[in-house]
């Protein structure tokens, strides 16, 4: 049945995801809603608001501020506080109250930029998308606005677009990559959005070369490649450790997915790396399946794109997979399996670290 879960909770929605590339970054963030979509960010799809802080306010719009379209008081109140924290720019998230009133981003834009006299940044996400829908938005928003100057290229310097809790394996995944991408012998590594902030993003044309860890990154480095002759990679860094390591929890080895048939649940990006570790040790039929993101240039043939809860039973009955590699949570879903789970985490799924 469309929209029913039995078994898992709902996924993170675009606002959140939007959310959580501006996060670390030192802006004001100010989600267009009446408070209840910045509790949901704040209280279930964004885990670094428990440890560190971050300037994240709702637009408490009234009834009748949402129906008249009274832009003027959000803009007042974002201009206050600006007046009150130091930040580097202002974003302005959309949720499903400014979508029904088809509310004007450019002007909302064009109006805070002036008031305020920082970047704005104005996200039209409309709460009915998935996280990395509002990911893909921001990403690009971001590098469009702070990554207009041709820089000299540094050599052995990378950077790493796509990176939020929301996509990647655990809050250290930055210190793995760093660890993995220097011992292939870059010296200096940017992982945009946790660690490398806005002054970095200005000075994103001097990387050698950008790593896209996630479905949601893709476009903005397709755009540095255009507007800056950036070249890209599609990789997860670190994938064989995180592989080695989750099937130690189960006490295997990768030998023991010899000849087996395996489904990876994650964002794509991190999925294919995965089954490229499996392939490249043992010989093993491995299928990719997620709720978000597949783009058709990443996808082998018997990859799946999934819509409902009921898709993803329906396929184990079908398929009888001997190894399913996901998180945690779809354990809830996968009623009768017999074979080995090896759990890797996704916190957009489950809202667990």
């Amino acid at each position: 049945m469309r929209g029913l879960r039995k078994y898992l909770a709902p996924f993170a929605p675009d606002q959140s995801g939007a959310s959580a590339v501006l996060s670390d970054l030192g802006g004001i963030i100010v989600i267009c809603d009446a408070g209840g979509c910045a509790g949901n960010i704040c209280g279930f799809d964004e885990p670094r608001w428990f440890m560190k802080k971050s300037a994240i306010f709702s637009a408490g719009l009234r009834d009748m501020d949402a129906i008249m379209g009274r832009d003027d008081r959000l803009v007042e109140k974002l201009v206050d506080a600006a007046s009150k924290i130091e930040a580097g720019f202002a974003a302005i998230i959309g949720t499903p109250v400014p979508a029904v009133i088809g509310t004007d981003y450019h002007a909302l834009k064009r109006m805070a930029a002036k008031k305020t006299h920082l970047p704005v940044l104005a996200i039209d996400t409309n709460g009915m998308e998935l996280y990395d829908v509002g990911e893909e938005k921001t990403w690009l928003a971001l590098f469009r606005t702070f990554a207009t100057e041709q820089y000299p290229v540094e050599a052995g310097s990378v950077g790493i677009i796509g990176a939020t809790p929301l996509e990647i394996h655990s809050m250290n995944a930055p210190a793995d990559y760093e660890a993995a991408l220097k011992t292939a012998g870059y010296h200096q590594i940017y992982c945009y959005g946790m660690g490398a902030g806005t002054e970095e993003i200005k000075k994103a044309s001097a990387v050698e070369k950008n790593l896209v860890i996630a479905p949601c990154a893709l476009k903005t480095a397709q755009y540095l490649e255009e507007k800056f002759g950036t070249p890209y990679e599609i990789a997860y860094p670190a994938a064989g450790q995180l592989l080695a390591d989750k099937l130690a929890e189960q006490n295997l080895t990768v030998s023991a997915l010899f000849g087996k048939k395996i489904l990876i649940m994650h964002q794509q990006v991190l999925a294919n790396a995965v089954r490229e570790e499996i392939r490249s040790q043992v010989k093993a039929d491995c299928t990719v399946a997620s709720w978000f993101m597949l783009k058709p240039q990443l996808c082998e043939a018997q990859d799946l794109y999934l819509m409902e809860e009921d898709q993803f039973t329906e396929l184990l009955e079908k398929e009888q997979y001997d190894v399913i590699i996901g998180d945690d949570i779809l354990k809830n879903a996968a009623k009768g399996f017999q074979g080995i789970y090896v759990n890797l985490p996704h916190f957009a799924v489950s809202g667990k670290v």
